[in-house]
C-alpha cells in the first residue's frame, strides 16, 4: 500500500457501480471508487436498508438512464434563442421544465461543441456536464421523500461515493414541509 494524498491508500483502487431501489420504488445508481469492495458494498447496502431500500444486482436500474450532455438554463432565459442555438449546435433536445429551467441535451460526444457553440452565443449555463439522465421520475410525498432525502445524504457522505444518480421527483412544496 501507497500514501495518497496524506491517506492510507492503495495501488488497486478501481471503480465499481451498485444499484438498487430506495423509498418509493426510485431507482438509484452509485458510482464509486474503491480500493475495497467489500467495504464499499457494505456500506452502500447498509444506506439502503437503512432508509428503506434495497441494493439490486448489475443492470437492475440501469437501463432506466442513459449518459448524456446536460446544460442546465436558469428560468428567464430566452427559450426561443436557446432552442434555435442549441438546435443549430447539434443539441438532441431541449426539456422545459415546470420551474420554467431549460435543459439542452447532447449526446457524450457532441457535449464539447454544442457548450462551445452555445457560449459563443453568449448563452451560459447555470450548471452542465456528462450525467446519468432518467428515462422515466418518480414522485415521491412527504414520507418517502424524506426517506430518499436520508439515502441520498447517507450515500454523499460515504467517502468512496463519487455520483449518485436518482429518478426521484420531489416537488419543491414537499421539499419545503420536510425541511
Amino acid at each position: 500500500q501507497t500514501r495518497v494524498g496524506g491517506e492510507l491508500g492503495s495501488d488497486s483502487v478501481e471503480e465499481v457501480r451498485y444499484e438498487g431501489y430506495g423509498p418509493g420504488g426510485v431507482a438509484v445508481m452509485v458510482e464509486c471508487m474503491t480500493d475495497n469492495r467489500n467495504r464499499t458494498v457494505a456500506d452502500v447496502r447498509h444506506a439502503f436498508t437503512k432508509c428503506g431500500g434495497n441494493l439490486g444486482t448489475d443492470g437492475s436500474v440501469a437501463f432506466l438512464f442513459s449518459k448524456v450532455g446536460e446544460l442546465c438554463f436558469a428560468a428567464g432565459v430566452d427559450e426561443d434563442r436557446l432552442m434555435e442555438a442549441a438546435i443549430e449546435a447539434g443539441a438532441e433536445d431541449v426539456v422545459v421544465n415546470d420551474d420554467e429551467s431549460v435543459d439542452v441535451l447532447t449526446s457524450p460526444e457532441e457535449f464539447s461543441d454544442v457548450k462551445a457553440a452555445l457560449a459563443g452565443a453568449e448563452l451560459v449555463p447555470e450548471t452542465s456536464g456528462i450525467t446519468m439522465r432518467p428515462a422515466t421520475w418518480v414522485s415521491l410525498e412527504a414520507e418517502d421523500a424524506q426517506r430518499m432525502m436520508k439515502l441520498l445524504d447517507m450515500l454523499d457522505d460515504l467517502d468512496d461515493v463519487q455520483q449518485v444518480y436518482s429518478n426521484a421527483d420531489i416537488a419543491e412544496t414537499v421539499l419545503a414541509s420536510i425541511a
